[in-house]
């Protein structure tokens, strides 16, 4: 379907899947204060899976699923280290969330695009093209301006580098689920929502984490379903109207979404360094999504 009526769903579904993604930083940084951070990772991604289950399931009650192709033994090197990854990676974004603010993390985040890239190129053998490399020069100049605390001493902020290391992290798993991604996307939700979230529950528990605000558990499993679950669904439908380039240029406002919506929510006066890092990552972005994508975007939280 190629008409102007589903590019333009296309074009409402990235956008709709990035601001839904904005969301979780700016939230969680507030339900940290209730929930801790490993925990708080556990049940984001159990929300995801809760949520999707109940897409899928609504789905096959009215018979309205389409056929996808199902993982098989092939791929489960490729599907363990995704859900291990996944269990890492926002423990380490949430661990830096609890030390930085919001408005920082988001842009932060954005460090996923070089991480993916350097990874394809390293590991996976792609071609990273000019502009790309270029993109990815502007992006981590931000990146070092927004963890670099003290200019003249060169202190680096704690929060900021956890952050970093979430990146790496999503970057290797992006490229792990790019290996799977052929098969039912829905499948691959309901793997990383269950698995990883359960095993950052555990995790946490055996670290010792605790809550008592039970309305902050139930609070967080709502972030996971909104900001990861919602998230993935309307980014893949996107994806199959507009394709993988597309999407990737719509959806790379997502940092910047939730950019704004931290400094508003947290009432933050944005610093010099933070305005600089937001001019150097809007140019870097736009060159890394209006690029020919060498990989895709992350359609998974």
């Amino acid at each position: 379907m190629n008409t102007k009526s589903s590019v333009r769903t296309g074009i409402f579904l990235a956008i709709l899947a990035a601001a839904l993604y904005a969301l979780s930083s700016p939230l969680s940084k507030l339900l940290l204060d209730y929930v801790p951070p490993t925990l708080m990772a556990g049940l984001l991604y159990l929300g995801a899976g809760i949520g999707m289950g109940c897409i899928a399931l609504a789905r096959k009650v009215e018979k309205s699923q389409k056929r996808e192709a199902k993982l098989t033994r092939a791929e489960l090197p490729y599907t363990v280290a995704m859900v291990l990854l996944d269990i890492a990676a926002p423990i380490c974004l949430l661990i830096g969330l609890n030390s930085t603010t919001a408005a920082s993390a988001s842009l932060l985040n954005n460090f996923e695009i070089v991480a993916t890239a350097i990874i394809a190129l390293m590991v996976f053998k792609e071609k990273i093209s000019p502009r790309l490399w270029v993109g990815i020069l502007f992006v981590t100049l931000s990146c070092a301006v927004l963890s670099v605390e003290n200019l003249a001493l060169l202190e680096f902020s704690y929060g900021s580098l956890f952050i970093l290391l979430a990146c790496v992290c999503w970057g290797f798993e992006n490229n792990c689920t790019r290996k799977i991604s052929s098969k039912d996307p829905l499948q691959i939700v309901l793997l990383k929502g269950f698995f990883s979230g359960l095993g950052s529950v555990i995790i946490g528990l055996c670290l010792g984490e605790r809550t008592t605000a039970v309305w902050g558990i139930f609070a967080v499993l709502c972030v996971g379903f909104v900001a990861y679950g919602l998230s993935i669904f309307f980014y893949v439908h996107a994806q199959r109207r507009l394709g993988a380039a597309r999407t990737s240029a719509y959806y790379a406002i997502s940092p910047f979404i939730g950019t704004l919506l931290s400094l508003l929510l947290f009432v933050e006066m944005p610093t010099y360094n933070f305005l600089i890092a937001l001019g150097l990552m809007a140019l870097g972005a736009w060159l890394c999504s209006s690029d020919r994508p060498i990989f895709k975007k992350r359609s998974n939280p």
